[in-house]
């Protein structure tokens, strides 16, 4: 591993701080979840957020606190995405008081991996490809905290017979921590586990499909259905994310050593103390909000009582919500047009004569060629 002196480090972080605002667009956070996701969100996930109530205040002024949760579902990280979008509307849309999460690289390296294939969707929303060079890039970012899954996608993909079991934690939050003297603010994610439950990962398939920058197949009911209905990548069942507060870690507090001192081994053992807390927190949660990770009753109360969004409160739409809503996220930067999502009985048939594209979702096999051409175009990535 290169060696770099303290002035290097310094001048090699200047220079990466351009991946504060690459592609980061808080207008566009913003239109896609009050006419969007907000359907999502409030009928389809019911989200809940338990133990929030204050703001993660940073213990260390010149440092981001650490936001860290468990990572699950077997299906595409909407435990995730409907956490930040959340947060973000309940804060009225001020980005400083919304934690910016740093992703997996392989989640931007194809369009395909964007929801819906929206170009640069992980990185509009705010999120950092996971390097070492990023996260402490981002530990100098003035404006917001940091959110770190450690479990990585290894924790979506852990299989359901390991459900509610944290798999190993990456040990970079525990070293930056230490670095910048800041605090580790854990939650956990209650009911992930059912967005594709009873779905399991087989090394060999996974090697296979990682070829061609897919993390994982999970292997299922569905799995059939995924080769004959392209809609169904990312697919969901409606399961209640409920999201808990855990108790705030200090690091620091776990050593009796400087950070600089500290060898591999204890930081890894620093690791464990942090994971097995966290371990010990989601257990009792999990007795507490997990016993209906459905929740039909009120997931059939919310669909009675918003049917205007009808179908498109149900997975297999919101390839028709998405593209709908990028169109018309386009026409309103390019001409200045608001944008209006006008729901109704021929709101799918429009949404489709507008978004051709989107039938292909909906062809059975022959449907995979034109997603896949333009899920791999490297120029519609860039």
């Amino acid at each position: 591993m290169a060696q770099f002196t303290d002035e290097e480090i310094a001048e090699r972080l200047e220079s990466n701080k351009r991946i504060y605002y690459e592609h980061f667009d808080t207008e566009y956070c913003e239109a896609l979840i009050s006419n969007a996701l907000h359907i999502i969100i409030d009928i389809f996930f019911r989200a809940e957020k338990i133990g929030f109530n204050e703001d993660l205040d940073r213990n260390n002024p010149d440092a981001p606190l650490i936001v860290i949760s468990n990572h699950s579902g077997m299906s595409f990280p909407w435990d995730g995405i409907i956490f930040l979008a959340q947060t973000l509307r309940e804060k009225n849309y001020k980005m400083d008081t919304v934690p910016r999460p740093i992703v997996a690289p392989i989640l931007s390296k194809t369009r395909l991996m964007n929801p819906f294939m929206i170009p640069h969707f992980w990185k509009k929303c705010g999120g950092v490809d996971a390097t070492y060079l990023n996260f402490e890039t981002m530990m100098h970012y003035p404006s917001a905290n940091v959110m770190v899954f450690p479990e990585g996608v290894q924790g979506i993909g852990k299989g359901f017979d390991q459900k509610y079991q944290m798999t190993r934690f990456s040990t970079s939050f525990i070293r930056m921590a230490l670095k910048y003297k800041t605090d580790v603010a854990p939650f956990v994610t209650i009911n992930g586990e059912y967005l594709n439950p009873y779905t399991y990962t087989f090394n060999w398939i996974d090697k296979i499909v990682q070829k061609i920058k897919i993390p994982f197949l999970p292997v299922g009911v569905l799995t059939p259905f995924l080769l004959l209905l392209p809609w169904i990548f990312y697919f969901s069942f409606p399961a209640k994310l409920t999201y808990v507060k855990c108790r705030r870690i200090r690091p620091s507090d776990l050593t009796n050593k400087n950070y600089e001192d500290l060898s591999k081994e204890e930081i890894e053992e620093i690791t464990q103390k942090v994971q097995k807390s966290m371990q010990e927190d989601m257990d009792r949660h999990v007795d507490t909000y997990g016993k209906y990770p459905y929740d039909r009753k009120s997931f059939y109360k919310k669909v009675k009582e918003n049917f205007k969004y009808f179908p498109f409160i149900f997975p297999i739409a919101w390839p028709l919500l998405f593209e709908e809503f990028e169109r018309q996220w386009k026409r309103k930067k390019e001409k200045g047009i608001p944008i209006e999502l006008k729901f109704g009985f021929f709101a799918p048939f429009l949404f489709l004569i507008k978004n051709p594209i989107t039938i292909c979702y909906y062809i059975p096999i022959i449907g995979w060629i034109p997603l896949l051409i333009r899920g791999y175009n490297k120029k519609t990535i860039k």
